[in-house]
């Protein structure tokens, strides 16, 4: 009881000001241009199916674009996710922002639907900071994966 008796008004305050600080601003490079997303920046933070280097190339999910209701089975995974939120969803474009546990930091997760090329490609990057210690790669082997489970995607790309 002590301890809380000693926190005053202004140190609630102060601590609740640098957990909304976590989220940072939305960035206003999502989205898609020229069929592609943003560039990562050169921090480790971020991975993306476009990226051009291999600090932050990850593949993207492999398709089957006939099957029934795949984006919308698709975004229902992503509405799954523990303290994942879809902000944005069009017919092939899907942003969502991913809290962490405890300090509340967002990150943002986009996909494109690419039915042509067979495939979604993703982008997931950190708001905030340099390293993510892997977790939006974690993020994104663990959506192909459930993906893969609920017959959406497929473990390689298709062979012809």
């Amino acid at each position: 009881m002590p301890l809380i008796k000693s926190i005053s008004c202004y140190h609630l305050l102060i601590i609740t000001m640098f957990l909304i600080s976590c989220s940072g601003q939305r960035p206003n490079n999502l989205g898609i241009y020229n069929g592609h997303f943003s560039a990562c920046s050169s921090s480790p933070n971020c991975v993306s199916s476009d990226a051009k280097d291999l600090v932050h190339k990850v593949p993207p999910f492999y398709i089957d674009a006939t099957t029934p209701n795949l984006w919308k089975l698709t975004a229902q995974a992503i509405q799954n996710m523990p303290r994942t939120q879809i902000i944005l969803q069009t017919d092939d474009y899907l942003h969502a922002e991913c809290t962490s546990a405890f300090f509340g930091f967002v990150d943002d997760l986009e996909l494109h639907l690419r039915t042509g090329e067979g495939i979604i490609a993703v982008r997931s990057a950190s708001r905030l900071g340099y390293s993510d210690f892997g977790i939006n790669k974690k993020r994104i082997d663990n959506l192909n994966t459930n993906l893969i489970k609920l017959g959406i995607a497929k473990q390689f790309p298709p062979t012809n």
